[in-house]
């Protein structure tokens, strides 16, 4: 039953955009996008692309012939996270996979490229042991073992991937002994590292698109072309959840703890608290389908409640194809919004949260769906570029027809990415050509992922690209405004603080953030806390909920610097992380 709250609010919401419904819905509905609306503010947000100066020879491969494998468009994700500690943000990409047919470049595989410090990044695949050949599509990270570094976990096409770090710039493939590599046939997703009971070790999801073999593809003809199929074309089923056994080793828990009760078709995930409760929910995006929240009772047992609590379907009724997903406070209330991504003729949704982990799609309230309606968007992330002390929205988009122009010319295979501006009151401004050449390229793009890679202060972009190279995008943005970036320390929490939520109060500036373990497409990034601060140049408060339910204060803390805080200490230390050599910051 629904709360009472809850009908209110939709009530007051309904009546609020009846009217801008009524308004676009004819032009949303022929296609007509809404990134014309006037731009007579500028943007502060200067991004470059840097891409050919960065070293990365890495190029991505969907193990395409010609014979349209539905799991072709879905490769794939990628990680941003500092494999060797040495205080710079390294690069993970996905790669896919020969298919029957296949006649491009031989042995592809995933590839971690070490970061210099320099803006140049050096590819250590070899030496870290981290080359997976299987066909990659999802990634996740954390340290699932509490020893201090990260883990990694690839969620492929075929048996995954569990690699553990072994501390020297090396990782080991534990796949067997943890038991999480999945049926053979299992086409993969999004993964997330996540503590479903709180108990201090890090569970680990994997979300799982279909069942596929090439012997099922389907034949599908558009206008007597070749397309894709449809996930329609096959049958759903439930994603995995893996208990850590605190031992090195996972039980399957997939079915006592109900996330196997319904089945879906699986694309992005992040799971965060959004009911305030104080422990961990998930949100699952489903293509072509309605999408799943799994609402946590506390023990690890989740009861799925998107329906009714409003982020199963867009504000039409509708299912989307929903693509990747990131969560974050876009209104400033305190309360986690979601961000999903959608499918040409569709709008990429905005679903806030109306308290008590309630949502509404207000999407045509806030323009947060301007410029995505023509195009095929995948990557998201909710990050403040420009450190003004809100989120804007990065998408990548690329269509997954790689002959869709022939008989459309309302979009294309390879197009712009976008950037949505927030103009602190949750309300968005298409500022795609105000940014700099860092948004001039024109690629098919999937997982995105944002991190400070120069420990300059802001957040830079990386873009992996299907059947090319990536996007290096680095943030120039030099408006003064201020910030900080946050690395928690759980002792009775997991030693990532995953779980675990962060409210900054800086004057009239206020806050909130939660430690994420997977989001995106396919994706993971955020092992830094990153808070845009403005003008204010002082923090009067910075309180962490630890997800064991202990809670750290601390008063009158600086900016424009890296803290660490450590679980139960009610200190922060500030931490010395190196430069990048030749920013022009």
């Amino acid at each position: 039953m629904l709360s009472r709250q809850y009908l209110n609010n939709r009530l007051i919401y309904l009546t609020l955009v009846a009217g801008a419904v009524v308004l676009c819905l004819t032009s949303c509905r022929r296609g007509v996008d809404s990134s014309a609306t006037s731009r007579s503010a500028s943007s502060s947000i200067v991004l470059k692309d840097v891409s050919k100066s960065s070293g990365i020879t890495f190029r991505h491969t969907d193990g395409s012939s010609g014979e349209h494998y539905i799991i072709e468009p879905m490769s794939a994700g990628l990680a941003l996270f500092d494999y060797d500690n040495d205080g710079f943000i390294d690069i993970y990409f996905l790669n896919g996979a020969p298919l029957p047919g296949y006649k491009g470049p031989p042995n592809p595989r995933n590839a971690l490229y070490r970061n210099n410090g320099d803006w140049t990044f050096t590819d250590v695949t070899d030496r870290a042991r981290v080359g997976d050949t299987g066909y990659g599509l999802g990634v996740t990270v954390g340290d699932f073992d509490n020893d201090g570094d990260p883990d990694l976990y690839v969620n492929n096409y075929g048996p995954n991937v569990f690699y553990r770090n072994n501390g020297d710039g090396t990782f080991t493939d534990i796949t067997s002994q943890t038991g999480t590599a999945g049926p053979a046939d299992y086409v993969g997703a999004g993964a997330l590292f996540l503590d479903v009971d709180r108990d201090g070790f890090l569970d680990l999801y994997v979300g799982n698109y279909l069942r596929f073999d090439p012997s099922m593809n389907v034949v599908r003809m558009i206008d007597g072309m070749r397309s894709y199929p449809s996930p329609r074309d096959y049958l759903p089923i439930p994603d995995s959840l893996y208990r850590n056994n605190g031992d090195g080793t996972f039980t399957d828990i997939s079915e006592a703890s109900g996330i196997a009760s319904v089945k879906g078709t699986a694309m992005g995930m992040v799971a965060a608290d959004v009911d305030n409760d104080g422990d961990t929910d998930i949100f699952v995006l489903n293509d072509v389908a309605e999408n799943f929240l799994f609402i946590n009772d506390g023990t690890g047992h989740f009861t799925e409640s998107a329906i009714e609590r409003g982020v199963a379907y867009n504000a039409y009724g509708e299912e989307n194809a929903s693509m990747g997903v990131d969560c974050g406070d876009v209104d400033r209330d305190g309360w986690l919004d979601f961000y999903m991504t959608a499918y040409e003729d569709e709008l990429a949704v905005l679903y806030r949260n109306l308290g008590g982990g309630y949502f509404e799609d207000v999407t045509q309230l806030t323009g947060a769906g301007e410029g995505t309606y023509a195009h095929v968007n995948w990557g998201v992330g909710l990050v403040d570029l420009d450190n003004d002390g809100d989120l804007d929205i990065f998408i990548a988009n690329g269509h997954t027809e790689d002959n869709i122009e022939a008989r459309s010319s309302a979009t294309a295979w390879r197009v712009r990415n976008l950037v949505l501006m927030n103009d602190g009151k949750g309300h968005f401004r298409n500022i795609t050509d105000e940014c700099g050449d860092g948004l001039a390229p024109v690629e098919a793009s999937r997982g995105a992922a944002f991190a400070d890679l120069d420990n300059d202060g802001d957040i830079d972009i990386v873009v992996l690209n299907s059947r090319s190279a990536p996007t290096i995008i680095e943030n120039r943005t030099n408006n003064g405004n201020h910030w900080i970036q946050i690395i928690l320390e759980g002792t009775k929490t997991n030693r990532d603080g995953v779980g675990s939520q962060v409210t900054l109060t800086a004057g009239d500036l206020k806050l909130v953030q939660e430690k994420l373990g997977g989001r995106g497409y396919q994706s993971y990034w955020g092992s830094r806390l990153h808070f845009g601060l403005g003008q204010h140049n002082h923090i009067d408060q910075i309180e962490v909920r630890w997800l064991s339910g202990t809670t750290d204060t601390l008063r009158n803390v600086p900016v424009d610097c890296f803290i660490k805080i450590k679980e139960g200490t009610q200190r922060f230390e500030v931490l010395r992380l190196p430069r990048a050599k030749g920013s022009p910051k």
